[in-house]
């Protein structure tokens, strides 16, 4: 398994964090570069991905949802198999989030293994940065006071 670990302080609280990450997922593509597309059917999520190395769809399952605090859950369809987490705490009115995944490619993909792995992990620490960058411009939904 390929572990990947990203955290990013973002100043706003954790509700209007997750509400970014998890609730608008139609506009997860304006922060999330190698996003095309979000869609949510229950507790599964599918993420179109554009990447150089490979274009397509992975699927994930929230089998653990706790709002304000942790989302975590497996990939349920598409090139990788694993656990994912993302994970929220506060402190001095920043929220500190935390993305967690231990994955494995299958099917043919395996075979491209370290490259689409490398850009799979930059994607992820640019998309940190990016969902930090978005939320503190004051774009995304708002939290009720």
């Amino acid at each position: 398994m390929t572990r990947i670990r990203e955290e990013v302080s973002i100043a706003a609280p954790p509700e209007r964090v997750w509400a970014v990450v998890h609730e608008d997922l139609k506009n997860a593509p304006k922060w999330s570069a190698n996003l095309s597309r979000a869609t949510r059917r229950g507790s599964i999520v599918t993420y179109q991905l554009r990447l150089p190395a490979w274009k397509g769809a992975i699927e994930v399952e929230e089998t653990d949802k706790s709002p304000y605090r942790k989302c975590a859950g497996v990939f349920s369809d598409g090139p990788l198999e694993g656990e994912w987490s993302y994970s929220y705490s506060q402190r001095a009115g920043k929220t500190k989030l935390v993305y967690e995944m231990d994955y494995r490619l299958k099917g043919m993909l395996r075979f491209l293994g370290g490259a689409l792995a490398g850009q799979y992990a930059a994607g992820i620490r640019e998309q940190m940065d990016s969902l930090k960058d978005y939320i503190e411009s004051g774009k995304g939904p708002k939290v009720p006071k």
